[in-house]
């Protein structure tokens, strides 16, 4: 594996996926980021904004086994995970899988289920491995969670835990399309009422198989990163803990996750070394939903984007 080659395979990605979804380029670009370094991503926007679309047709390019869970208030852990049931023929336990076992799982609309079923997620997604009746079973290392929900405003929906936020590599917001994307979408949808059905995901062509994936995630991890771009990165965190506007400023497993994103945005660039704009490019994605608000900025009706591009703005950048 070359970054030649692997810029040949995001670029096909990149069209397939664009094939389904319209004028979210700079949120494909970052689920392939999240892909090539290992992380989940959670998508929030409002009902009609296309986000199960973009996970079904970033699985559907991924000759990679998948898996979808709907979550909703009366969804159980064992539902997730899955549950031993004993058969009186070999009169033995059998292990039923939940739908957790698959090498992408999209969790849809996840802050519709209570805490305790979404907690169930918090091992898989942290450490690939899940324990059902006290036996660990391996998720491999391929697993990946694209998760969807609606902001917190909406009704009927459980805020998730700081816990599990912090296992996204990145939270991406998506708003409604600008009007001349979403005058596209009704020509498309007019010309091919398959899309308008939701079928559109099965014309669309496996580019990654998981050897390939295995060989990219190899060249993103030897991409370097010089002591500068690390210094950079620690600055940012750490300015976050002595914001004035944050409460709870972003831990070192942030710092981590713009460590593994700067690589894997590098390579996808072509280059292989890191450089202070993929840090910037990355900054509030990777930590947004990783700070908590001070009551000032909450009143004065900051949002945690605006906070951290303002610290982005006051820490210099190296040269």
């Amino acid at each position: 594996m070359t970054l030649d080659v692997l810029r040949e395979r995001t670029d096909a990605l990149r069209k397939e996926i664009g094939r389904t979804v319209l004028g979210q380029d700079d949120i494909i670009e970052l689920l392939l980021v999240a892909l090539f370094a290992r992380g989940h991503v959670l998508l929030e926007g409002p009902p009609g904004t296309a986000k199960t679309l973009l996970a079904r047709s970033f699985s559907a390019a991924l000759a990679l086994d998948f898996g979808r869970i709907q979550f909703t208030p009366d969804l159980m852990p064992g539902d997730v995970l899955g549950t031993s049931i004993f058969n009186f023929q070999t009169n033995a336990f059998v292990l039923t899988k939940g739908s957790v076992f698959a090498q992408v799982l999209l969790a849809d609309e996840i802050n519709r289920a209570p805490p305790k079923t979404q907690a169930a997620l918090l091992q898989a997604m942290n450490e690939r491995v899940v324990s059902i009746d006290g036996n660990d079973h391996d998720l491999g290392s391929e697993f990946i969670v694209v998760a969807t929900q609606n902001p917190i405003e909406q009704q009927g929906t459980y805020p998730l835990p700081e816990a599990q936020l912090d296992r996204f590599l990145f939270k991406l917001v998506i708003d409604f399309p600008p009007e001349n994307i979403e005058m596209a979408i009704l020509q498309q949808h007019a010309a091919n009422p398959l899309e308008a059905a939701g079928m559109e995901t099965e014309e669309l062509t496996k580019v990654l198989d998981a050897e390939t994936l295995a060989e990219s995630r190899a060249l993103v991890d030897s991409i370097i990163l010089k002591d500068d771009i690390l210094s950079y990165i620690l600055r940012l965190v750490r300015a976050t803990r002595e914001s004035s506007e944050i409460a709870f400023g972003a831990s070192t497993r942030a710092a981590d996750a713009l460590v593994s994103a700067a690589r894997a945005t590098a390579a996808l660039n072509g280059r292989d070394y890191a450089i202070p704009d993929d840090v910037k490019r990355l900054f509030v994605p990777a930590l947004q939903h990783r700070i908590v608000l001070g009551p000032a900025a909450e009143i004065e009706g900051r949002t945690a984007a605006q906070v951290l591009e303002n610290i982005l703005n006051q820490i210099e950048a190296p040269r």
